[in-house]
């Protein structure tokens, strides 16, 4: 059995521990054993009660003041570190932010809590005020983030120190022009066929979708492949809709198509319904987005079988020739030969 070094378990514990303790929703963070717990919530003001997260609308310039509650559900006191950070779109879709020791440049650079740290009694809550103050000069257009609370506390087992974080979002919208703009990006198909020339195979369809606009931005979507002037047509199933991206960001897809004929030449067509969700949460289908890549789908066995046979004709069209072409020397000699036997045996005669 293959032992691993002890440094490389230690380090693979820490982010497990790190990936399964983030947050970015309000709920509970139990600590390894199960002694301390605490909640993070929005507080009920001017902006609505009962919020599952902040949002914000704030022209370049301005400024919004929220509260956050964080409540300690466990035995003990718990100091917890306050800090804001920039959101991100995973590679499964979800919505991270960044770790401390990474630079925020928007949300996690204009959020400033009334402290770095919060103290909180067992069974007792307590108000975290906030400010977001939004730049003069600030970009139009919309930016997530989030306001953490964080614990850190030593693994006496693994001899390592595990940051558990929760936290809440925080969505802004900064006025201006909005601009949203998804753009499909490098797309090329691959074919896999099979051994049976006639039969049917399999296509790979990938693109990037990349949202060059200023607004955050998800899509419907949807991937079909043709052959030569759009016959043999082919679409693909279940293709998943792309996650929220955030201005900036890229999300590659690749989609299965099945039951592709060996067309030779294939066309595959990407298309994109744009959704955008406006500060009421309700969902606007944008303007739809088409782009198309081009792939070949060889059948190699049927090619291969047409050479050959090709090559069989062109053998027996030359052999034949050769055959013919020899015949007909041997037969020219014979009348020679003839000929020259009766002038022979007529001058023969004469003399």
């Amino acid at each position: 059995m293959r032992t691993f070094p002890a440094a490389f378990v230690r380090s693979l514990v820490a982010l497990l521990a790190a990936l399964v303790a983030t947050g970015v929703v309000a709920g509970p963070a139990r600590a390894a054993d199960g002694d301390v717990a605490w909640t993070v919530r929005t507080a009920s003001n001017s902006y609505g009660a009962d919020r599952s997260s902040y949002s914000y609308a704030v022209n370049p310039g301005g400024k919004v003041d929220d509260t956050m509650v964080v409540a300690n559900r466990g035995k003990d006191p718990l100091d917890l570190a306050v800090y804001a950070a920039d959101g991100f779109t995973t590679q499964t879709g979800q919505l991270d932010l960044l770790t401390r020791d990474k630079k925020s440049t928007a949300i996690g650079l204009w959020l400033r809590a009334g402290g770095d740290h919060v103290t909180v009694q067992p069974g007792k809550s307590v108000e975290v005020p906030f400010t977001v103050a939004v730049p003069d000069n600030a970009t139009p257009g919309d930016y997530v983030g989030g306001v953490m609370t964080s614990l850190t506390q030593p693994d006496q087992e693994q001899g390592i120190n595990v940051e558990r974080r929760l936290g809440i979002r925080v969505k802004l919208r900064v006025g201006g022009d909005l601009t949203p703009r998804l753009a499909i990006e490098n797309l090329h198909v691959d074919y896999a066929g099979s051994g049976n020339p006639f039969a049917k195979g399999d296509a790979k369809v990938t693109y990037t979708i990349h949202n060059s606009g200023n607004a955050i931005e998800s899509a419907r979507q949807t991937v079909s492949l043709s052959g030569p002037f759009g016959w043999l047509r082919a679409t693909a199933s279940d293709v998943a809709p792309a996650p929220d991206l955030l201005p900036g960001e890229s999300w590659t897809v690749t989609a299965a198509v099945h039951g592709v004929a060996p067309a030779l030449r294939l066309a595959a067509t990407a298309t994109l319904t744009p959704l955008i969700t406006d500060a009421s949460g309700s969902t606007t289908p944008l303007d739809v987005v088409r782009s198309t890549g081009h792939g070949w789908a060889v059948p190699w066995t049927l090619l291969v079988l047409v050479v050959v046979l090709a090559l069989a004709v062109v053998a027996a069209i030359v052999f034949g020739r050769r055959g013919r072409t020899r015949r007909k020397a041997r037969e020219d000699a014979r009348v020679r030969e003839a000929v020259e036997r009766a002038v022979s045996a007529k001058g023969a005669q004469t003399t």
